[in-house]
């Protein structure tokens, strides 16, 4: 669910990821892209596909980093 919320709102995936900052950059950058796509420019698709390939990103890690948590945890706890 994740991953197609980053498709269709790329900085509302972001925030949910827990990361605010990066959610406001990427929020200018597809607000841009979007506008930009109206007309017709290449630069407005290449912003909205680099905020959707920023937003698939930050949710893989954030679901990377979650597993290399828990892959920590079982290590220290089998290590006594």
């Amino acid at each position: 669910m994740s991953y197609l919320l980053a498709i269709v709102l790329p900085p509302l995936a972001i925030l949910l990821q827990g990361r605010p900052f990066q959610a406001v950059f990427n929020g200018l950058l597809w607000l841009g892209g979007l506008l930009f796509i109206l007309l017709p420019f290449v630069a407005g698709q290449a912003a909205w596909l680099i905020a959707v390939i920023w937003a698939v990103a930050v949710v893989y890690n954030r679901r990377q980093d979650a597993r290399d948590r828990r892959l920590i945890n079982e290590a220290l706890r089998q290590r006594g």
